[in-house]
């Protein structure tokens, strides 16, 4: 529609724009807008167009997340300790889709640091799923999940250290991938072994193919970027899921499921059976042995914030602040030991994907439910990582592809998402799984009600 003059991106920014005021902070998927900037960008891509030099994301909006450094843009990392931060630079997936021709709109919400996947935090408060007020749009990329479903632009950049990608897609009836480790830059690198993730949420799976493209390639900021170069997603999606090998695993052999969201995602698997796929049920010999690593490395990986508590623990969040007193006195040499199981059960997944193209799954184990609980009300209260988000954080360790697409609605009218995995560096293969199923069961016509 640029390049055809039907509209320009002045007037995208401006209706986008218009959207948002008037949607937050009802919403409050923003933790601040760049409304200034915005146009004046759209305007230089609209001079850019009529030259003919558009690139080739040129005048299309996107927002970033408020982990993500910005220059000159605030960046609170959704947190009172880092509130009212201004970065000197961009990082590198969010300079990519500058050069690339994106517009930013502005920073979208997230829980401090990132610690959960429930959308509140201590800055910025809740962040209201679209689908219904007052329930969690889900996390870390909440602000993400919830402007992509709420029409906050075609574009979202989001982070995934276990599901903070695919999380906020399930529970606000979007796609998210979670690429190949490596495949997009990540700066400052997280420490916390390697298990953070730039990646896209998006309504469609082609936008998705043509964000990667733009956040794609290796940088000398993060050293264990890949080597190999953006491909074109967008323009391979098309391929026969005929013969295909897909492994089904309900629930990892271990994982409680709610009986609504464990029916829809067994009838979306029967769209791969009916596109000529072999499927198999399976129950991963790898599964249950994550319960207790994940137990043990999430808390521990956020150890070095303890430092803050001292200063800061009553501006922080009381669920994040109690987990980082519960890792003060973990040793070292537990943390070593612990660390090669968790080498070896990433081995043992790698080996399971010898055997095939896909493993399907559940996003997550539940709809959603209010913002303002750690899990669900009708969950029992365990110690240890969030229940309800078993199916997510074995791919951020051993590195592979995993999206999160639309499968359908509960009888809430509330999104669930179907996982799609593939082996390491197959991203195009997952993207082509995705598309294959979008296009047999289409999702961007369902939109949440205005607010």
């Amino acid at each position: 529609m640029y390049r055809r003059k039907e509209i320009s991106p002045v007037e995208v920014v401006d209706a986008v724009l218009r959207h948002i005021e008037r949607s937050e902070p009802a919403l409050n998927a923003m933790a601040r807008l760049t409304a200034e900037h915005a146009r004046t960008q759209a305007r230089t891509a609209e001079a850019a167009l009529l030259r003919g030099e558009a690139r080739k994301l040129e005048g299309i909006p996107v927002t970033i997340k408020d982990l993500q450094q910005t220059k000159g843009v605030q960046t609170d990392f959704g947190s009172n300790i880092f509130k009212g931060t201004v970065p000197d630079v961009d990082a590198p997936c969010v300079a990519r889709l500058h050069d690339a021709g994106c517009i930013m709109l502005g920073k979208t919400t997230t829980p401090e640091f990132g610690w959960k996947g429930v959308s509140n935090s201590p800055v910025t408060g809740v962040t209201h799923n679209p689908w219904k007020h007052g329930y969690s749009a889900g996390g870390s990329s909440s602000g993400a999940g919830a402007g992509a479903a709420a029409g906050y632009g075609p574009l979202h950049q989001g982070g995934d250290g276990a599901g903070s990608i695919r999380l906020p897609a399930h529970f606000n009836g979007v796609f998210g991938l979670k690429p190949t480790h490596g495949r997009i830059p990540n700066w400052p690198m997280s420490n916390n072994d390697l298990a953070t993730y730039m990646g896209p949420i998006t309504r469609t799976v082609t936008d998705a193919a043509l964000m990667l493209e733009a956040m794609a390639g290796p940088h000398p900021w993060d050293y264990t970027t890949l080597e190999a170069a953006p491909q074109d997603y967008a323009a391979g999606l098309q391929a026969d899921m005929k013969g295909k090998r897909i492994a089904f695993s309900p629930d990892l052999g271990h994982a409680r499921v709610d009986p609504d969201v464990a029916a829809l995602v067994a009838d979306a698997v029967k769209v791969f059976e009916a596109m000529g796929a072999h499927v198999e049920q399976v129950t991963p010999s790898w599964g249950p042995e994550g319960v207790e690593l994940v137990d043990f490395f999430w808390p521990t990986v956020y150890a070095g914030y303890t430092r803050f508590l001292p200063e800061w623990e009553d501006r922080m969040d009381p669920g994040f602040a109690a987990m980082l007193r519960s890792v003060e006195n973990v040793k070292l040499s537990t943390f070593m030991n612990m660390r090669t199981r968790r080498f070896t059960y990433c081995q043992r997944i790698h080996e399971f994907f010898e055997n095939w193209d896909y493993l399907l799954t559940p996003t997550a184990s539940v709809a959603a439910f209010p913002a303002t609980l750690l899990q669900p009300a009708h969950w029992p209260e365990e110690p240890g990582f969030f229940r309800y988000i078993q199916f997510s954080y074995p791919f951020n360790w051993c590195g592979n592809p995993a999206v999160s697409v639309p499968c359908g609605f509960t009888a809430g009218n509330l999104p669930v998402g179907l996982q799609i995995v593939a082996p390491r560096f197959d991203d195009l293969g997952v993207l082509q799984a995705s598309a294959a199923f979008e296009a047999a069961r289409p999702w961007s016509q369902h939109r949440p009600a205005p607010g």
